[in-house]
């Protein structure tokens, strides 16, 4: 990955991990120009919030408070991961779920 492709793309990359939301306005910051780096952290991040609330939504009816509290940790980990690397401007995938997020998200382009 060149320097150039990095600056271009690291503020639509951060932009992702912010909410569900902030990775939907990210995907379209990158319709035009496309940029891959921002590309892998939009698909990284938004793997990480559909995860997060499709997990959170089957706990709700469980009543399970404990299990509640062990996936948001899980949730700022895989986040604060996926976010210094975006950061940092390094395109890790995040431990045992970033590659099916590329696979899964090819719509993401």
């Amino acid at each position: 990955m060149s320097n150039e492709e990095f600056v271009a793309g690291k503020t639509t990359a951060i932009v992702a991990y912010f909410t569900i939301v902030g990775s939907l306005i990210a995907i379209t910051m990158n319709l035009e120009p496309k940029n891959a780096f921002a590309r892998f952290h939009i698909r990284q991040a938004f793997g990480i919030h559909l995860l997060f609330h499709a997990l959170a939504i089957g706990l709700s009816f469980t009543g399970i408070a404990y299990a509640s509290l062990v996936l948001f940790l899980l949730y700022l980990m895989l986040w604060g991961f996926g976010f210094l690397q975006a950061l940092n401007g390094n395109k890790k995938e995040i431990p045992m779920l970033g590659s099916y997020f590329q696979k899964w998200f090819t719509f993401i382009s």
